[in-house]
């Protein structure tokens, strides 16, 4: 038995929103009592306490949209690439990062990538790998990672014909498997889904192949309308916009996760909401590439359920929370624009989508849901109530401010130090592999 108390609760329920001086009582995988310090130690006399010493108590954080493989492209530098373009940011980075990738640096970057998301209090990644380098196992090869740190994770690949019928039907076939060996899981701990990078790189006998071999009870992880290049691609190639080419493919549905979605107009929306497909925003990627900036408040209007991701940019889910809300008002010069949308995608959508994957309720501190907390550092320089919680996140919080973080009843950071690995021998093994990665690649060039 284990409680989290002495600190601000937010626990993102309508019943008890708020305690100033509050407490979680947490019982193996699962909260087992919210309520105020007093009551809940009183309670339970004989358990372990965690102080939270007057910061934040608050869910884990949620994160939509990752690309653990984009791990080793921090600082590094390519032999004549020049990014001044959408397609050849992807064909000159990140299609040569993941065509150079082994199992062993993809274990790494997810080994990299998940101790970042602790350290910023992120408990549940959503992610779309790619490493045509090696295909076979490669999920796996971060499921392990996942397992070890403590992690809950969705995973697919990222089907693609760019690199040949060969690669695509592997790629298909490391879904397939991997889909297999989540649904026979029950830790609630990892799912799977079919990954597919973008229909511009996709023929319709891969679509076909996909259909073909999907298992039931999942469904598809794609980019869409990332650029203006995919819907010109569509147009003249298909003779009908993304949407639509998804629908006739029976891409689109209640477990289907579209990223992006720049470029939609209205009609599509409409099919989007009809088939309660999910959408994923992540601003600070469509920024950096110059793609544009999708029409995400007006999709939420249209009922269509939208979450926020990250895309490998940060795994600062509050990084991008803030990104987000001064894009929107941005776009539309509104300075009234975005603030609940917003705050809504990522502390309440983003639970609703994962838990179209996972059984165990995420995002609420309440009696049964998943153990998933987080204690922040932070001392409020004016009241702070139910009312304006989110405004203190937005303008008072990052990431790193997080000193404790709990996933599934498991206590994964503990006052900053991560308690499942040896971060510095990671690090050390990452450097090296980062490394070979790069050597590799330039002496291709």
């Amino acid at each position: 038995m284990m409680i989290v108390g002495n600190g601000r609760l937010i626990t993102r329920t309508q019943e008890n929103p708020y305690f100033t001086d509050g407490a979680v009582a947490i019982e193996n995988d699962r909260i087992a009592a919210v309520g105020t310090t007093e009551a809940i130690k009183k309670a339970y006399p004989g358990a372990e306490f965690i102080d939270a010493k007057g910061g934040l108590i608050m869910p884990a954080f949620i994160n939509t949209h990752e690309h653990i493989y984009s791990a080793f492209a921090r600082g590094l530098a390519i032999k004549g690439y020049a990014g001044t373009s959408f397609l050849k940011i992807l064909d000159g980075l990140w299609w040569t990062i993941d065509r150079n990738l082994t199992n062993e640096d993809t274990r790494l970057s997810a080994m990299a990538t998940y101790i970042d998301c602790i350290r910023n209090g992120v408990t549940t990644v959503f992610d779309h790998h790619a490493s045509f380098g090696e295909i076979d196992g490669s999920l796996f090869a971060i499921e392990d990672a996942a397992k070890e740190l403590g992690i809950r994770t969705c995973l697919c690949y990222e089907i693609s014909d760019r690199d040949g019928m060969d690669k695509a039907r592997a790629a298909v076939r490391e879904n397939v498997n991997f889909i297999k060996h989540a649904l026979s899981d029950d830790s609630d701990m990892i799912a799977g889904m079919m990954g597919m990078h973008a229909q511009f790189t996709i023929s319709n006998e891969t679509m076909e192949l996909c259909n073909a071999e999907k298992p039931e009870g999942v469904g598809y992880h794609i980019h869409v309308a990332e650029g203006i290049e995919d819907l010109h691609h569509c147009l003249k190639t298909y003779g009908k916009r993304i949407v639509d080419r998804l629908y006739d493919w029976n891409i689109l549905g209640e477990k289907t996760l579209l990223g992006h979605c720049i470029y939609v107009n209205d009609h599509e929306m409409d099919l989007i909401k009809e088939t309660d497909t999910m959408v994923v925003h992540n601003p600070e990627s469509n920024m950096g590439n110059a793609c544009g900036c999708p029409p995400t408040i007006h999709i939420m209007h249209k009922g269509i359920l939208t979450g926020l991701g990250s895309d490998g940019y940060t795994h600062d889910v509050l990084e991008s929370y803030k990104v987000a809300k001064v894009l929107h008002q941005h776009n539309l010069c509104d300075a009234t624009a975005a603030w609940g949308e917003t705050a809504e995608m990522v502390f309440k959508n983003n639970a609703i989508i994962a838990n179209r994957y996972f059984d165990r309720k995420l995002g609420v501190l309440e009696k049964g849901a998943a153990a998933d907390v987080i204690v922040v550092d932070y001392d409020p320089l004016t009241p702070m109530d139910e009312t304006n919680v989110d405004g203190h996140l937005l303008f008072g919080v990052c990431g790193r401010d997080v000193v404790t973080t709990i996933c599934s009843g498991k206590v994964l950071m503990k006052n900053r130090e991560l308690t499942m690995v040896d971060t510095e021998k990671v690090m050390a093994e990452c450097r090296v592999h980062a490394k070979a990665l790069a050597d590799r690649i330039n002496e291709g060039r």
